[in-house]
């Protein structure tokens, strides 16, 4: 396997200096070494970018305009200032395995008819401890499976070939929900070639992500921009009614205090015996390798 194959890794940040460098330290963690990290600033108001512009690699760029334009427009962005054929995609609040990179542009390298990678992903908390993990392998991924949810995609967790974005552009005037309506968009034009692992390669913050609030936009924007994509209209509506339904449904929990058990649900956590669970000592490994890895310029190396 050529190891030695180039990938632009990605993190946009807003506001995220108490958690940008975790970030950038599972980069420099990489087993796998040949990459640039784009760092974009989507108009931070706090120390996000003088962190950023303090990192002294020249593998690292960091762009800013000092404009707010979210997301999805800021990965749109990033495809463009990419210098490389494979893109690895993550959040400015999450971490990475050291493997992440290695193993994902393997599956890319060695199976062209993929022009995307995923994986599992361990559930962090604010303090970045463990908090569970989930993942499944998953591969023929079909529209309506990626609608109904039976398939998932972990967005932030990826890999793509640039070719493909290229081809499928982030719909810029989406307020949440840009990755689900662009897997979706994809796969109804037959161009969603995608395979995931169960082996979780991601380290996902979400505690406390799960608000009323968020869900309630998520459903909104199934209703109004993935129901559209739907050709047949007995199904469309039925999709609508659904949705409305979940709206109902965490409205409902949310007023009983029962809202926390969605997050919960979604992953397996790790029991306490007298035996470690072998992802939580597999996860402690990793967290061990990404806090003892330096940055030049910020730990004076």
């Amino acid at each position: 396997m050529n190891h030695s194959a180039p990938v632009t890794i990605c993190i946009p940040f807003y506001n995220a200096e108490s958690t940008l460098l975790e970030a950038v330290r599972s980069v420099f963690a990489q087993t796998h070494k040949t990459w640039e990290l784009i760092l974009i600033d989507d108009g931070s108001t706090d120390g996000s970018l003088a962190i950023a512009q303090s990192i002294s690699d020249p593998r690292v760029k960091v762009y800013s305009d000092g404009q707010n334009r979210r997301l999805a427009a800021r990965l749109n962005e990033l495809v463009e200032i990419a210098q490389y054929d494979f893109i690895a995609r993550m959040d400015a609040d999450d971490m990475m395995t050291p493997d992440r990179v290695q193993k994902l542009l393997d599956i890319l390298l060695t199976n062209e008819k993929y022009d995307l990678a995923s994986c599992g992903t361990y559930s962090i908390r604010q303090d970045g401890s463990f908090n569970g993990y989930r993942g499944a392998d998953e591969h023929n991924y079909t529209f309506n499976k990626l609608l109904n949810k039976s398939q998932g995609f972990l967005h932030a967790g990826l890999i793509a070939r640039k070719s493909w974005y290229q081809r499928n552009r982030y719909d810029e005037s989406l307020p949440v929900g840009q990755d689900s309506e662009l897997w979706l968009r994809a796969a109804r034009a037959g161009d969603f070639r995608a395979i995931s692992l169960k082996e979780p390669l991601y380290l996902y913050r979400e505690e406390g992500n799960v608000t009323l609030q968020k869900l309630i936009r998520a459903y909104q924007a199934e209703r109004e921009h993935h129901a559209p994509l739907i050709d047949k209209r007995s199904k469309r509506l039925k999709y609508i009614a659904k949705s409305v339904l979940k709206t109902g449904v965490v409205q409902v929990m949310a007023s009983t205090g029962t809202l926390d058990y969605l997050l919960k649900r979604r992953n397996k956590k790790s029991k306490q015996t007298k035996v470690p669970d072998p992802m939580l000592e597999i996860f402690n490994q990793a967290l061990d390798s990404i806090y003892s890895t330096k940055i030049p310029g910020i730990d004076h190396v």
